[in-house]
């Protein structure tokens, strides 16, 4: 058992004139099923359980699926999550189903005919954080940001794929840029493909290019992206958005190197560095059967999660000083307003910020997101949760279930209301857009996509 006193899971420390994260150790203990008795320690932020070679924790029991669940370093403690798994991820203790729960401390968990005990250890590992807080155009003096810059730093002089995940507003194109920027293609074209603002009828021919006549309006040929981009760096923003059917043809695409413009019958050799993002969870995705896993694992050579704002309140007050730096409106934010803009949720994250601050300097003042709401003022109270209250689960399961019953309920309800208008229902809620489009990611319920 971990002793009482190693209470922290990740924290940031001085070792000499070195920044260190100090990170501990996770121990994952088979101890029923196909698999019983495999021990594997882990020091990563997160760890991947599934039958797919490619998992973490690769498991042999066939009532698993290929991706099952993750576990997650964060500032509370273990984020277990389900990814939408067929038969589902449950705690042992208390039978209970979970979709994404916080736990401290030892737990058991079961998937399929699979039981797994999940144990922090004593021991640590030290991760080496640079000084700089800016790394191209990415900005940030966070642990997490900080461990984003070292990726950048390595993966960039390769040609390797890369995957950036994260929720909308994190900074996913800016991560990107930093990339090309680092990387040998720098002095090469950067193109961006925004695949969520595309047509599903229109998708290819941006991305492969077009002969003349090969549809009605293609007056002229034209080259696609993947031309444009040659000897540089494309990236594929949004790329959750893409239909399954357009999927196969981006596949062979990726993999032999070649490209051929729709109504051609001759090929093009290419030479580019193709980066993705999405604020999807892809294998969440694949699962669904909404993306093909084979495409997954070809664009996730390398993986980077932009971490949401909200995690990193060190971050705030650097952003907001360079979005003020090059300012002519004279607007300056004092520090009792900038500490209410530390403690604000951020569901738009650093584009919600910017967006704040950038109001301010056409307006000359600041105003809090939230900041003149009071609970009094509410036209309605809070809706009651109802059902029975487990006791013989830890108070955290229980409180994190009835979090969930209730999330998943009101969003339910909502959008069944408002018909599936994502715009009209967040604005009836009093949310942010984005922020119900990640609780309806977290939960899939968000309305069916374009196939």
């Amino acid at each position: 058992m971990p002793s009482p006193n190693a209470t922290f899971h990740t924290r940031q420390i001085r070792d000499g004139e070195a920044l260190v994260l100090r990170r501990r150790k996770l121990r994952l203990l088979v101890e029923k099923g196909p698999d019983r008795k495999l021990r594997r320690d882990f020091d990563a932020d997160r760890v991947v359980l599934g039958s797919h070679e490619s998992c973490d924790l690769a498991l042999s029991d066939r009532t698993i699926s290929r991706q099952h669940c993750e576990i997650a370093l964060s500032r509370e403690g273990y984020i277990i999550r389900d990814l939408d798994s067929t038969n589902g991820t449950f705690l042992d203790r208390g039978n209970v189903r979970i979709r994404e729960i916080v736990v401290d401390g030892e737990t058991r968990i079961r998937l399929g005919d699979t039981s797994v005990r999940i144990q922090p250890l004593d021991e640590t590992v030290d991760i080496p954080l640079g000084h700089d807080i800016r790394c191209g155009p990415l900005l940030g003096r966070s642990p997490a940001m900080r461990r984003v810059f070292d990726i950048v730093r390595r993966v960039a002089p390769s040609d390797a794929t890369v995957l950036i995940t994260g929720e909308s507003g994190t900074g996913k194109e800016i991560a990107a840029r930093a990339l090309h920027e680092h990387s040998g293609r720098a002095d090469g074209p950067f193109v961006v493909v925004d695949c969520g603002a595309l047509p599903g009828n229109l998708i290819e021919s941006e991305l492969y290019g077009h002969e003349r006549g090969a549809f009605t309006g293609a007056i002229s040929a034209r080259a696609g992206a993947f031309e444009a981009a040659n000897g540089g760096t494309l990236f594929l923003d949004e790329l959750g958005e893409m239909p399954l059917d357009l999927q196969t043809r981006l596949l062979g695409v990726l993999e032999r190197r070649v490209v051929q413009r729709l109504g051609s019958t001759s090929s093009r050799a290419i030479d580019v560095r193709v980066l993705a993002a999405t604020n999807r969870d892809l294998r969440r995705e694949v699962n669904r059967k909404n993306f093909r896993e084979d495409l997954y694992f070809r664009l996730a050579v390398v993986t980077i999660e932009m971490p949401p704002l909200r995690d990193r309140p060190e971050d705030i007050a650097l952003y907001v000083e360079d979005f003020l730096r090059d300012s002519a409106g004279g607007v300056r934010i004092d520090a009792p307003t900038m500490e209410r803009l530390a403690q604000q949720p951020w569901p738009g994250n650093v584009r919600e910020l910017r967006n704040v601050i950038e109001r301010a300097m056409a307006l000359g003042e600041v105003d809090v997101p939230g900041g003149g709401t009071r609970a009094s003022e509410r036209e309605h109270s809070l809706p009651q949760v109802g059902g029975e209250i487990d006791v013989e689960v830890p108070f955290k399961v229980g409180k994190a279930a009835l979090i969930e019953e209730f999330e998943r309920n009101y969003v339910e309800r909502l959008m069944a209301k408002h018909e599936g208008n994502i715009t009209q229902a967040a604005r009836a809620a009093e949310i942010d857009r984005v922020y119900l489009l990640r609780v309806l990611d977290k939960y899939g319920m968000r309305p069916s996509r374009r196939k």
